[in-house]
């Protein structure tokens, strides 16, 4: 089985670019402060998606 072929695994793909996106306004130079609160959400995001990818196989998560 793909990683494309299973739905679990697919929005998980979709919340890593997500969360990973949202983390690019703190690392531009220039930009006001980002809030803390919005890099915590961020890293939840990235958390969440990480997890649906790596427990969309079968067998044991890596």
């Amino acid at each position: 089985m793909g990683l494309l072929s299973s739905k679990k695994a697919l929005v998980g793909l979709v919340l890593m670019v997500v969360g990973t996106l949202a983390f690019l306004p703190s690392v531009i130079p220039g930009v006001a402060g980002v809030s803390v609160y919005a890099l915590a959400v961020a890293a939840l995001v990235l958390t969440v998606g990480t997890w649906l990818v790596g427990t969309s196989g079968g067998g044991r998560p890596v």
